[in-house]
């Protein structure tokens, strides 16, 4: 079994009808990858990453599997900085302008972590996010694996006002794991990671998501961690391959010796 995670598994896939593929799309479904992929349809068996992201095609979807990370890595932590983060792309869809102005009118400290490196980034920063580089609002720059973690793991709560449907969000699970709860918008695949009033709040207005740093605080950070370790580590997405490719391979060969095979 090929697990592609480009473009380039269902090119393999049309030109030999064995091994079979399992092609995960890690991308927003945009007209050119959906025609490669609409291309080698009955010969892949395709992977979205969030219920959400397979909402946004017509393509049959053989399996929808949920990012994971090794949370060794993530250390659990008290929340004690007393501080939001932000950690994201510099780009106005990610929404750092609002999470600044939230900050300010919360009253709580934002720390923002972000690439700044092209011209796009820049413009942006300069004109929608330094302005408002005031009070207790500050911009840390890009930190390396070791100061995400630490950057998490102090955090009252991760900042996270988006504005698009993402296909799926990385930093979500990594706050998860560090213990931390996610204030966000009911974007993209934000509902199937944050447990509305559990492991975070959910809003699509600043006065929802104002109520959410609020409360941040109240939220039990253990049952963050649950929520990491039950459903985004690297076991349970590793599991779920696993599933995806034992299906792909009978559904490419039905036959009683390819299932004895890969049993």
């Amino acid at each position: 079994v090929i697990s592609d995670h480009t473009t380039a598994g269902p090119v393999v896939a049309l030109t030999s009808p064995h091994p079979p593929v399992v092609a995960t799309n890690h991308n927003p479904f945009s007209r050119g990858r959906e025609a490669i992929y609409r291309r080698a349809a009955d010969r892949i068996g395709l992977v979205a990453i969030s219920h959400s992201h397979a909402a946004t095609t017509n393509l049959r979807i053989s399996a929808v599997i949920h990012h994971g990370i090794d949370l060794d890595g993530f250390v659990f932590g008290r929340g004690d900085g007393g501080y939001l983060a932000t950690l994201t792309l510099m780009t106005h869809d990610k929404g750092v302008h609002r999470a600044a102005r939230l900050a300010h009118t919360a009253g709580v400290p934002l720390r923002i972590a972000a690439k700044v490196r092209t011209t796009r980034e820049h413009e942006y920063f300069d004109e929608c996010v330094r302005p408002l580089l005031t009070g207790d609002v500050e911009f840390i720059g890009e930190v390396d694996a070791a100061g995400k973690r630490e950057l998490l793991s102090g955090a009252v709560a991760l900042l996270n006002p988006t504005e698009w449907a993402e296909p799926f969000g990385m930093t979500m699970i990594e706050a998860l794991a560090c213990g931390t709860p996610v204030i966000g918008t009911p974007r993209g695949s934000s509902p199937e990671i944050v447990d509305h009033g559990v492991t975070g709040f959910l809003g699509e207005t600043d006065e929802e998501l104002l109520m959410g740093i609020a409360h941040g605080a109240e939220l039990e950070r253990a049952a963050c961690r649950r929520a990491a370790e039950q459903r985004f580590s690297m076991s349970v997405m590793a599991s779920a391959y696993v599933n995806a490719y034992e299906r792909e391979l009978i559904r490419s060969t039905p036959s009683a010796t390819a299932a004895s095979a890969w049993r």
